[in-house]
């Protein structure tokens, strides 16, 4: 696995999210300072949501939201904008949860957050499964056990590399897959988190990949 820088902005993201849909947690949750847009969003589609799905046509993906699950994603994409200081790289696409991250619960609030960050900001990244270096140190720091280490595994015809994690949060299991794709000159990430490991898989299988947008052909 590569070397490359370790200050990974999308990995302490997605280690930060992790803690941030307890309600214990939810405190720690980065919080907009500032309305700014992030660098990333000038040069990749932020992709939409529409009739209960996301959808990014130049990545070719799409992902169905469960019913009634809530949307953070622009509160996520300002905080994490304003935390760089209008400098950022990295870019929320999709942050969805079962519950307000805020709101208490009995339960694991389950979520699915998208990011996308620059591939040029990695001396080294030469492959998806290189990326989970640093997303395993941030787990395991976060008191996750690694349940499957970095394996390649398939949406329909597209290729990633997914890692699956655990950790017990009282009488409780809280199971978290991640799957990295190299598209376009970001790293995109996706992130499943669950009460169980049926319940994770059943949100990876809200994850599809189709036709990618095509380019205009250039004016003759």
């Amino acid at each position: 696995m590569g070397r490359f820088r370790r200050d990974i902005r999308t990995g302490i993201l997605l280690s930060a999210l992790v803690g941030s849909v307890s309600a214990q947690d939810a405190s720690s949750q980065p919080q907009a300072r500032t309305k700014q847009a992030s660098h990333a969003a000038a040069s990749i589609d932020q992709g939409s949501t529409a009739n209960g799905t996301y959808r990014n046509s130049p990545l070719g993906l799409a992902c169905k939201v469960p019913f009634g699950w809530v949307d953070r994603t622009e509160e996520m994409r300002e905080g994490d904008s304003a935390s760089q200081n209008d400098t950022a790289k990295s870019l929320v696409l999709l942050a969805v949860f079962e519950r307000p991250p805020e709101a208490t619960g009995s339960t694991i609030n389950s979520a699915i957050v998208i990011a996308a960050e620059k591939t040029s900001e990695y001396s080294g990244l030469k492959t998806a499964a290189d990326y989970f270096g640093p997303i395993t140190e941030l787990a395991t720091a976060k008191g996750f056990k690694v349940v499957n280490q970095p394996y390649e595994f398939p949406v329909g015809a597209k290729q990633l590399v997914r890692s699956d994690f655990s950790k017990p949060r009282g009488s409780l299991t809280m199971v978290q897959s991640s799957l990295v794709m190299l598209e376009k000159g970001y790293v995109v990430s996706f992130t499943f988190i669950g009460g169980s490991e049926d319940e994770v898989n059943g949100l990876v299988e809200n994850l599809a990949f189709g036709a990618k947008k095509a380019s205009s052909p250039p004016h003759k």
